[in-house]
């Protein structure tokens, strides 16, 4: 039993600077020490969030790809994985249609992998390949046909909101789906996931998994509103979306203040 405290990444646990703090690093190790059950959910892959958060070693359950998998921080061993059915192919087809080239994650042969067209990436997606240059989960293809390979969970396309709005509209009942701009790069993205995987999904098998008596999160997005909804207390940081803060427990300090870190410090028992 106990509580399960989970937290936004990105604009929430992290600063501005896309990293976690000394004092948060500090705080959370020596929290989880002491017992706490506590865990982070992100977009980003198990990779890229571990690198933004490398001084956080304590054994936690980290929530990643929007909740499309759950890791276990140290051992990295997968303990929940929600995986795309085959009817994923007829929606890249669809987006290869209405000239949208992604970048598909998926499982290929064992190794997680992430592929794309060189020649059909918009400039956003040429800024984001950019940024994760020498991952070794590259996985530059020739054709189209090679993004349908091996066991997908996600869908990345950065282009214009004319072609991305409705794909979005059209695939948002079907699939869990995330049209939102980037806060770093003001890019238009679409995500598009089985509908299994969310970050409310991912709480609550995590929840069940652990046994936790009580779901206590920290968000700052529109994206984290389901989160809050399902919680019983929800906190949303002082740079958190308005929208957002009308669901919250309470506001806290900003991420640049490290406000996850000082409530839980205060707060933790």
């Amino acid at each position: 039993m106990g509580n399960l405290y989970v937290s936004d990444l990105d604009g929430t646990l992290l600063r501005s600077n896309e990293v976690t703090s000394e004092y948060t690093n500090q705080v959370i190790n020596s929290l989880v020490s002491k017992g706490m059950l506590f865990s982070y959910a992100t977009a980003r892959s198990l990779i890229t969030a571990k690198k933004v958060t490398k001084g956080i070693n304590a054994k936690i359950p980290l929530i990643v790809y929007n909740g499309a998998f759950v890791f276990d921080n140290i051992t990295e061993k997968i303990l929940i994985a929600n995986y795309f059915d085959n009817s994923v192919h007829s929606v890249l087809d669809d987006l290869f249609c209405n000239g949208v080239y992604p970048i598909v994650y998926a499982f290929i042969n064992g190794k997680e992998k992430f592929s794309f067209v060189r020649e059909l990436c918009t400039k956003g997606m040429t800024m984001f390949l950019a940024s994760r240059k020498g991952d070794i989960r590259t996985n530059e293809v020739n054709a189209l046909s090679e993004l349908k390979e091996g066991n997908i969970f996600y869908i990345t396309c950065i282009d214009t909101p004319e072609k991305l709005k409705p794909l979005y509209d059209k695939y948002k009942d079907k699939y869990h789906c995330v049209y939102q701009t980037d806060i770093y790069t003001n890019e238009q993205w679409l995500e598009i996931m089985p509908l299994e995987a969310s970050k409310s999904n991912a709480i609550k098998q995590l929840r069940e998994m652990l046994d936790c008596e009580k779901l206590i999160v920290f968000g700052d997005g529109k994206n984290d509103i389901d989160m809050f909804q399902m919680a019983d207390e929800s906190y949303a940081v002082a740079n958190a979306h308005e929208e957002l803060k009308k669901y919250a427990t309470d506001v806290i300090l900003s991420n640049d203040d490290d406000g996850v870190a000082r409530w839980l410090e205060l707060n933790y028992v």
